[in-house]
């Protein structure tokens, strides 16, 4: 059973902005879809050079209860950081909770 108390950081779940201008072109943005307790735990970094410029990418999990309508290609947003979701892992034994594969590329 996920004990409340791991889930200590108030996080919104965006998805791709689906708004279009006069001319039918995507305007880039991003939707609120819910916003979450989560536990979120930061896995690695990662230093490289990537068209001459210095990239730094950090991995993150991040737990939340479960919710169906959560997608790869989705970000979580905390204290002005988003995690890029990269893959969702729901657990084994049911529908208690999710596990959020991220990244965050600065």
């Amino acid at each position: 059973m996920m004990q409340a108390g791991r889930l200590n950081r108030r996080c919104v779940i965006q998805q791709p902005g689906t708004a279009t201008d006069e001319l039918g072109q995507p305007i880039p943005g991003w939707t609120d879809v819910a916003t979450v307790w989560a536990d979120i735990r930061l896995k690695s970094g990662l230093e490289a050079i990537k068209a001459g410029a210095p990239v730094s990418t950090v991995q993150a999990s991040i737990r939340i209860r479960y919710r169906g309508d959560v997608n790869a290609g989705m970000r979580v947003v905390h204290n002005l950081v988003a995690y890029d979701i990269v893959a969702v892992q729901p657990d084994v034994g049911g529908r208690e909770y999710v596990d959020l594969v991220c990244q965050v590329v600065s």
